[in-house]
């Protein structure tokens, strides 16, 4: 599983950074065919004061492809939610492909 972590319109600090690397590890648990990961972190509504943290995680895995995307006042709390956003997709995917069989 290759992971690739883009910052956009900031420079993210370490902690963030070993967050996100923490979380992702576990998702190997949830579907054995992972191919890549990408992580894209952005800040929001720059121009204006509010600027909202914006986490995209993108799954590639054979045949198809999963997205999810959330916002909030903080990196962590947004990658958070959309991390579990995204096992829910991967269970989904996994029952039916049990199902399926």
């Amino acid at each position: 599983m290759t992971v690739d972590i883009q910052t956009v319109r900031f420079d993210a600090d370490s902690r963030l950074l070993e967050h996100v690397q923490q979380k992702l590890q576990k998702l190997s648990n949830f579907h054995d065919r992972i191919i890549r990961v990408e992580v894209f972190l952005k800040l929001d509504n720059v121009v204006h004061n509010i600027k909202d943290k914006v986490a995209e995680i993108k799954v590639h895995i054979p045949k198809k492809e999963l997205f999810v995307k959330q916002s909030s006042k903080s990196f962590e709390q947004s990658f958070d939610e959309a991390f579990v956003s995204l096992i829910n997709q991967l269970k989904r995917k996994k029952e039916k492909q049990l199902s399926v069989s």
